[in-house]
């Protein structure tokens, strides 16, 4: 399938085009502009001449570009070196060396968005929502994605230490993580009860499409008449499939997202260019706040084409576009140059609180996968906007979903047990999955859909107290449902593989379960649409009802 806009030019992120040309040195300016162009000039020669310490030349120009794209205050506007260029192809290809972990921008920290399985990330305890502060002992403070992906990514067998900053923890963890070539499988697909097909999409590189169609096409052989498609945690990627994907659902020619700017060649309107493939399939589109770009895409889509409903918590709200222009040397720009709009006409582009997302690392709530939980008003005032069908959706600020659930989060007594181990330099989870391995390792054998023992409890404590982690048999024992969690996870990942883990966590995942229940009883997408209205609209009656009293 191929979008009918041509894709020549689509390369990397957003609408790709390239072009050559001068950067700061343009001739023929108006005057204001000259008389800028010689003043930066001055300052420059001033500084490479007097200053106490002797600068390159060269290094002060590439000191004058980093603080012109700082002070835009735009993460995604970045200058690209040639190493930092090669590095933005891999994230095309979905093959690298690397730690195996998605970043982005979160107000001014390189954030960790998700943890590739079977990766050195994974292996060493890393969690979505950790915030990379320190890499190699510089700080990584205002750094951009593709600077963290120059530095984090290197050969396979290569060491590198980070410092993070973790939601529940009182001081920064250290890691020293071996880079391992990384092969990223973008989507996983497997069955759960009642003809319900589960498919979760990790990112839209070239491949993304294809392995979500391969994937969706055997759950329907097995039998499924209904799919939850799953872009949490999912970043986003290439433009061209985060439309592909969305051709799969939708009808020839119905709308996809438009892309504005005050560029008329980047002014386009995206069509779905194929006929429906899965028509009638009832599909419940999971998001959550770090669902970005692409996903806000496909999932924006389907909402405004009453195709889908998009259940969780609001996505992250990226809504803009990238440019990538060719510079001399094989440097690079990637620029900001258009914002993209849903089929309703909606703009998702959230605008960051930074001192708010600071005080987030200790303040946030957090689910019991680790993730920090922003707690927020999902019922914000937000402009309104009307799908094909006449439902109210809202712009600004992220995909807002058609039902919102939340995430479970850690009781009090499992938070302090976590917090108790984590300033004694031991993380709960990595506990687990040491002795998910050495139980695997010894002998010990699991079927799928075991239930946690008290051996297996008494096998994790151990593993706690061998690390001197300070966490009491009470306090232990008072997180049983948490550590039950870790259990049924990390062994059924290392003894049954990811697929089984996939499955496993999802089983005990309360946006999942709310979702097979809608499904449960949607006979067509158009009864599903009904459902999941009707349930929002009583727990809205329900939380005025109890407001009033």
């Amino acid at each position: 399938m191929k979008a009918e806009r041509s894709w020549t030019t689509a390369l990397v992120v957003g609408v790709i085009t390239l072009t050559s040309g001068g950067w700061l040195m343009n001739q023929g300016v108006p005057g204001g502009v000259a008389e800028s162009r010689r003043l930066l000039e001055e300052v420059h020669h001033l500084i490479a001449d007097q200053f106490v310490d002797e600068v390159a030349p060269e290094d002060l120009y590439k000191m004058a570009i980093d603080g012109l794209l700082k002070e835009l205050g735009d993460p995604h506007t970045n200058f690209l070196d040639p190493d930092e260029w090669e590095n933005v192809r891999y994230t095309t290809t979905g093959n690298y060396g690397g730690l195996g972990v998605r970043i982005d921008d979160k107000d001014g920290w390189i954030t960790v968005v998700s943890v590739l399985p079977n990766t050195p990330a994974q292996r060493q305890g890393l969690v979505v929502g950790d915030r990379i502060i320190q890499v190699e002992g510089e700080s990584a403070e205002g750094w951009t994605p593709d600077k963290a992906i120059q530095v984090l990514r290197g050969p396979k067998g290569a060491p590198v230490d980070i410092l993070i900053a973790r939601v529940g923890a009182e001081r920064p963890l250290a890691y020293t993580i071996v880079r391992d070539e990384i092969q990223v499988v973008q989507a996983q697909a497997f069955m759960l009860d009642d003809g319900i097909g589960f498919v979760n999409l990790r990112g839209f590189t070239r491949q993304a499409q294809e392995e979500l169609v391969e994937g969706v096409d055997r759950l329907i052989e097995e039998g499924a008449t209904s799919l939850i498609f799953d872009l949490r945690t999912n970043p986003g990627g290439l433009l061209e499939e985060g439309i592909q994907v969305t051709d799969l659902f939708l009808d020839r020619g119905d709308e996809v997202v438009e892309t504005r700017s005050r560029l008329a060649n980047q002014n386009y309107t995206y069509r779905a260019p194929s006929g429906e493939k899965y028509e009638g399939l009832p599909v419940v589109v999971l998001v959550n706040q770090w669902s970005a770009s692409a996903s806000e895409i496909v999932a924006g889509a389907l909402q405004d084409h009453d195709r889908a409903v998009v259940l969780g918590v609001t996505s992250f709200g990226k809504g803009s576009v990238q440019t990538l222009y060719r510079l001399s040397g094989d440097n690079h720009m990637k620029v900001t140059t258009a914002r993209w709009y849903t089929p309703a006409g909606r703009s998702i582009q959230k605008e960051f609180d930074r001192e708010a997302a600071m005080r987030s690392v200790t303040a946030s709530a957090v689910s019991i996968s680790g993730e920090p939980v922003e707690i927020h008003d999902e019922a914000v005032e937000r402009e309104e906007y009307t799908t094909a069908g006449g439902r109210v959706v809202y712009g600004g600020g992220g995909i807002a979903p058609d039902l919102v659930v939340r995430v479970d989060t850690l009781t009090t007594p499992e938070q302090e047990m976590r917090r108790v181990a984590m300033r004694n330099g031991v993380v709960v989870r990595d506990a687990a999955f040491r002795w998910a391995v050495e139980y695997v390792e010894s002998g010990g054998a699991i079927s799928d859909g075991f239930e946690p023992t008290e051996a297996m409890r008494d096998g994790v404590f151990a593993e706690l107290e061998a690390g001197d982690a300070g966490v009491s048999r009470e306090l232990f024992e008072d997180s049983r449902r948490y550590i039950d969690w870790l259990i049924a996870g990390e062994l059924s990942g290392v003894a049954l593989g990811e697929i089984a883990q996939m499955k496993r966590r999802a089983l005990d995942d309360a946006q999942v379960a709310a979702a097979v229940e809608l499904l449960r009883e949607a006979g067509s997408p158009a009864e599903l649409i009904r459902l999941a209205t009707a349930t929002a609209e009583a727990r809205a009656a329900l939380a005025d009802t109890e407001g009033e009293n």
